[in-house]
């Protein structure tokens, strides 16, 4: 996970920190206001009507374009230090740099443990800012997947990028985010207008995106291949062995072994 972890795990302590089960209003801080962009939430529940029965077959519907996603919310909030203001139910990164925000859990560093949001009876959080750690709770007792539906795990910080990968694909967020306050994380996802029109076309980012996505999780590579090709938006010729991927002038080509693991991408 150095990569994910590189990226996007790491915030400055703003607040006091606690552990996860503390209330979260310790946690943080506010921030002062700048220039806000368009407060909305994404809550929305997955568009295609399909079930995903396990982790890995969620990594494989969501995981590209969530992925993918992270590499522009790098780009807008660069180094930026973060900073919550739980009143707002944002997250900022700096002058001009709000977002709304949902949270979907917390992470002890102590214990290594997750507890997710809906879980947190001492947090006080409003039901609205956990809304999606509810569906996601729901989703997961509806498909029987332990990661959603049971309330607290021992865990690695590392897997704090599936929960997020998910939930961020899922829920057609603009990003997610590790708010790292030193004894503990939170996990949240984020969703603007001004992440969303960061949003780079490049068929080239498949060619970086993708290996780096399968190096991290297991998962069939050609399925997840064939999904986050469809959310950017290609024409995908299946041809066993062989994806062949096409977008106005754009062509990818994938290859793969019997076991539908990549061998091969070009574009």
């Amino acid at each position: 996970m150095g990569f994910l972890n590189k990226l996007f795990g790491k915030g400055t302590k703003t607040g006091q920190g606690t552990e996860a089960e503390a209330k979260v209003e310790q946690v943080i801080t506010g921030a002062k206001s700048g220039a806000k962009v368009e407060q909305v939430t994404s809550t929305k529940e997955p568009e295609d009507n399909l079930s995903y029965r396990t982790e890995e077959e969620l990594i494989e519907r969501f995981g590209g374009i969530a992925f993918d996603k992270q590499c522009d919310f790098a780009t807008v909030i660069g180094n930026n230090n973060w900073n919550i203001d739980m009143s707002k139910e944002e997250i900022s990164f700096g002058p001009n740099l709000d977002f709304p925000m949902q949270v979907l859990g917390t992470f002890s560093h102590s214990s290594e443990t997750w507890l997710w949001a809906w879980a947190n009876t001492k947090s006080g959080l409003s039901e609205h800012i956990t809304q999606q750690s509810l569906q996601l709770k729901k989703y997961g007792e509806d498909q029987e997947i332990d990661l959603l539906s049971s309330s607290s795990f021992d865990f690695s910080k590392d897997e704090l990028h599936r929960i997020g990968l998910i939930a961020s694909g899922m829920f057609d967020a603009s990003a997610y985010y590790i708010a790292d306050y030193g004894q503990g994380a939170m996990l949240v996802t984020i969703k603007s207008d001004l992440v969303d029109h960061q949003r780079q076309d490049d068929h080239l980012r498949v060619l970086s995106v993708f290996p780096q996505l399968i190096s991290q999780f297991e998962m069939n590579h050609k399925i997840a291949l064939q999904w986050y090709l469809e959310e950017k938006g290609y024409k995908i010729s299946d041809e066993g062995a062989q994806l062949i991927a096409t977008k106005g002038g754009d062509r990818i080509t994938a290859e793969f072994d019997e076991l539908s693991r990549l061998t091969n991408l070009n574009g």
